[in-house]
């Protein structure tokens, strides 16, 4: 059994054990459930912002603890000041240290599109990524059939989120519904965890022109950027690069710079 599998059977059960705790119409009492969402979309074209979904995780099954000491609150107000489109909150606790404390944290000081990054694998995800203040979840192809894609797809829509389906090889983005506004294309294989941003190139004539597309993992500097951005790439999600350091943030406003600094540079030529 591989880590994605491995994961993916862990949440399966993990819902199930929450259902019988916490019930929908709990989490329905949430104030966040009744609050109207950002748009991640909007954000990511607003020019004034980097297109950086800027990653919040202590932890991942292929590197191990990543940083421990961080806190929420901090990283994540830093990375907003440093022109951030949005952030991302890993939930998984079981492999990415993650939690639902933490997106709350971030909800309750930043105002700004969060997608909760975790596995989601049943509707009662979806309701519960709202109760928590989340404005977008993340669908992955790979682990979800394509009705089950369209079905979660749907009901969070129905909810006023907005979803980022996230892609790895041409298989994957048959699987997405039609007229899908956000594809993420993950450039780590999943099953293996090797890295190239050599996919979000591959991927391209495969991905539907209407949609907004997100280039995640791998991206190491700002010049990775600015390529993916002439090929047609408007987000960059970005986590381990900033989570490696002892204050992500810095590192992300150290990015940010970087990347303002080439973009002009650009168009002075």
């Amino acid at each position: 059994m591989s880590i994605l599998d491995r994961i993916v059977d862990n949440r399966k059960k993990e819902v199930q054990r929450l259902k019988r705790i916490v019930p929908i119409d709990r989490l329905k009492e949430s104030i966040y459930y009744r609050a109207d969402c950002l748009s991640l979309k909007q954000y990511l074209l607003n020019p004034s912002k980097t297109g950086i979904i800027a990653e919040y995780k202590r932890a991942s099954p292929s590197r191990g603890m990543i940083n421990k000491h961080s806190r929420i609150e901090e990283v994540s107000i830093g990375y907003m000041q440093a022109s951030s489109s949005a952030l991302s909150v890993l939930t998984e606790e079981t492999h990415f240290s993650g939690s639902n404390q933490d997106l709350r944290v971030a909800r309750t000081f930043n105002y700004c599109p969060i997608l909760r990054k975790d596995f989601i694998v049943d509707a009662y995800q979806i309701v519960e990524a709202r109760s928590i203040g989340a404005d977008a979840i993340l669908l992955i192809a790979s682990v979800l059939s394509a009705e089950d894609l369209r079905d979660l797809y749907y009901q969070a829509t129905d909810l006023g989120m907005e979803v980022l389906f996230e892609v790895h090889d041409p298989s994957d983005v048959e699987k997405l519904p039609e007229g899908v506004d956000l594809i993420g294309v993950n450039n780590r294989a999943l099953k293996s965890m090797e890295v190239s941003l050599q996919v979000s190139r591959d991927l391209i004539p495969y991905l539907p022109s209407e949609s907004l597309w997100i280039s995640e993992s791998g991206i190491r500097s700002a010049e990775d950027v600015i390529a993916l951005k002439e090929l047609g790439y408007k987000g960059f999600l970005i986590g381990s690069l900033f989570m490696e350091e002892e204050e992500p943030h810095k590192a992300c406003l150290k990015f940010s710079n970087k990347l303002f600094s080439l973009e002009s540079k650009m168009m002075q030529v």
